[in-house]
């Protein structure tokens, strides 16, 4: 019986020692971004809510941003492609296309459409203003 638990054993370290990741890196390149890799800050004011989230080497255009009610959520798309000179001839070619995305859940809903988002060297900016209440909390008058 001891000899088959040191069996499993030997086999369990090996498959561990080997790079996790091992059979579904890309062929080239850095890999793509998981969605714990979108590092963001929230901060919040009486007004607003203000997210600075890091999505480096990302075009603007590949980056949305839906808000529904009070959850957010930030989708990039990640292309990356291998680029020759002018007079180069192309012998092999290897590009690969993805997406990312992560949501979060605010404690208020946001005002939609006053909304902004700002790209600037990788880190994408938004303020997302708190919907206004009439009139705060009200209190009902029993009859």
């Amino acid at each position: 019986m001891g000899a088959l638990s040191n069996r499993s054993n030997f086999f369990d370290d090996f498959f561990r020692d080997i790079n996790s990741g091992f059979f579904i890196k890309p062929l080239h390149g850095d890999p793509l971004p998981s969605p714990a890799q979108i590092k963001l800050d929230l901060k919040e004011t009486d007004q607003a809510y203000t997210v600075h989230a890091e999505v480096p080497g990302v075009a603007k255009d590949d980056i949305h941003v839906t808000l529904d009610g009070n959850v957010v959520t930030l989708r990039a798309e990640i292309k990356q492609e291998d680029k020759t000179g002018g007079d180069q001839k192309v012998l092999r070619s290897e590009r690969y296309f993805g997406e990312v995305s992560r949501s979060f859940q605010l404690p208020l809903e946001i005002e939609a459409s006053e909304a902004s988002a700002k790209y600037d060297n990788g880190v994408l900016n938004l303020t997302l203003p708190k919907k206004r209440t009439s009139n705060g909390v009200q209190k009902l008058k029993i009859d």
